[in-house]
């Protein structure tokens, strides 16, 4: 997801606001991670597969209940180990719970037989597949699991999960969650494993798919080896995503949202807003300054504080290879705002950090800034904004904004603007229209 260094292989767990050591977890051996293959191999053929489905809803929706009931635990050891601001954990533990429930509670529709109507006695009846291996990142713990082993489970299948390095504990949690719940030993694995042993899974027949989020490093080793061994594979991988500003988009409106966008989880999600593209020079000083003005009121501090709102990075790593790329950025002319330092502080703090007169030479044009740092361009008219926002490798989400929607409906949906793309997943604003993604999306 970022173009930081690769992650140590240790299961340590670190505070983020301290940078301390926590607690650690040895790695699984070979024998142990093969002995839990079986064990869910033998779970999914002997039991899972044949409960109903309402059988296999009901443990998942008892899941979110005890979520919802411990919310403030679950979320409080999100912001211990991966540094999460207090409120921002809390809406995930919650988010979490809701779409375990939503799979739950609508099981039965999405798993029924539906006919082929211009096939007389022909149907398409979903089956489950068997194991499941994941492959999760550390900035959603909760989230990026439940939105794997909700649909899965209740269709039937068993999820084996190998977690982030970093987020031990919380993988733990969910194991724990499951088994309050009354699910049985093998349909949910947590793995403390290596790259290589996750390399092995995947070539072993037994398990059926694998599904990644991570780096485009990463991404494309699953892919080529789940390919080589005919397993299904779904990937997300990193986003660079623009955010349109028009000449009649509501300023305050506009800077609130990017604002949001880009500092939601300190900067460190896949999707998060992160190209600021402004039309017009006056409008373009002034979103930079009115989006100055809100990051320098940032609160750095103790994440579990309500009245923190600058939070840390999830490691050191991540705030020594954005100061790098910042750094980068202004030896090819980028001008810096405000920000572009790590905080003279205890922890993996970095300042929240503007940077602007970035040209296509510049490498932070094609980088993803995974952390507190937004890059604003500043052009002339729309077909510029539309070619600035094309011009990346990546393609995972966009923003528009503009006082008429149906212009922005009908600006996003220009051949130049998504080729080939599907209209998916849309929602309106008061002013603003945000699509699934400008180019077509890598999933």
């Amino acid at each position: 997801m970022s173009t930081l260094a690769a992650a140590p292989t240790e299961y340590i767990a670190y505070n983020p606001a301290t940078g301390k050591e926590i607690t650690s977890f040895p790695e699984q051996t070979d024998d142990e991670i093969f002995a839990a293959l079986t064990t869910a191999d033998n779970c999914y053929h002997s039991d899972w597969k044949h409960r109903s489905i309402e059988e296999r809803a009901s443990i998942v929706r008892r899941a979110a209940e005890i979520l919802r009931s411990k919310n403030h635990e679950f979320a409080e050891l999100m912001t211990l180990e991966m540094g999460k601001l207090i409120g921002q954990a809390r809406y995930e533990v919650g988010l979490s719970a809701d779409i375990l429930a939503y799979y739950a509670d609508h099981a039965d529709k999405f798993l029924a037989p539906k006919p082929l109507p211009d096939t007389v006695g022909a149907f398409v009846s979903p089956e489950p597949i068997g194991v499941i291996l994941a492959i999760e990142p550390w900035n959603f713990p909760y989230y990026q699991i439940a939105r794997v082993v909700g649909p899965q489970l209740v269709a039937g299948n068993v999820v084996m999960l190998k977690h982030a390095q970093s987020v031990p504990q919380c993988a733990l949690a969910f194991v724990r969650l499951f088994e309050e719940a009354g699910a049985p030993n093998g349909v949910y694995t947590n793995l403390f494993c290596t790259v290589g042993q996750i390399a092995d899974l995947i070539e072993d027949f037994r398990v059926r798919g694998v599904t990644l989020t991570g780096s485009e490093r990463a991404g494309a080793s699953v892919a080529e080896r789940a390919g080589r061994n005919l397993k299904q594979v779904v990937l997300e991988l990193g986003g660079s995503d623009p955010f349109i500003v028009l000449e009649d988009a509501p300023l305050d409106t506009a800077i609130n949202a990017a604002f949001q966008g880009r500092m939601m989880c300190m900067g460190q999600a896949c999707a998060a807003s992160k190209r600021f593209i402004i039309v017009g020079e006056e409008r373009g000083k002034q979103f930079i300054d009115g989006l100055a003005r809100i990051v320098a009121a940032m609160v750095p501090g103790d994440p579990a504080d309500p009245a923190t709102t600058l939070g840390p990075l999830f490691a050191e790593r991540a705030v020594l290879g954005l100061v790098q790329q910042v750094e980068q950025a202004k030896a090819a002319g980028a001008r810096v705002v405000i920000g572009g330092k790590r905080l003279d502080r205890p922890g993996f703090y970095m300042e929240p950090t503007i940077l602007t007169d970035i040209t296509p030479e510049n490498p932070v044009f094609q980088q993803e800034l995974f952390g507190p740092v937004a890059s604003v361009l500043v052009v002339k008219n729309e077909d510029e904004a539309i070619k600035i926002a094309n011009a990346t490798k990546f393609g995972l989400g966009s923003s528009i904004f503009s006082a008429d929607v149906e212009h922005a409906k009908e600006m996003e949906c220009l051949p130049r603007f998504r080729p080939n793309a599907k209209r998916e997943n849309f929602f309106e604003g008061a002013f603003g229209w945000r699509g699934s993604d400008i180019r077509p999306s890598r999933l």
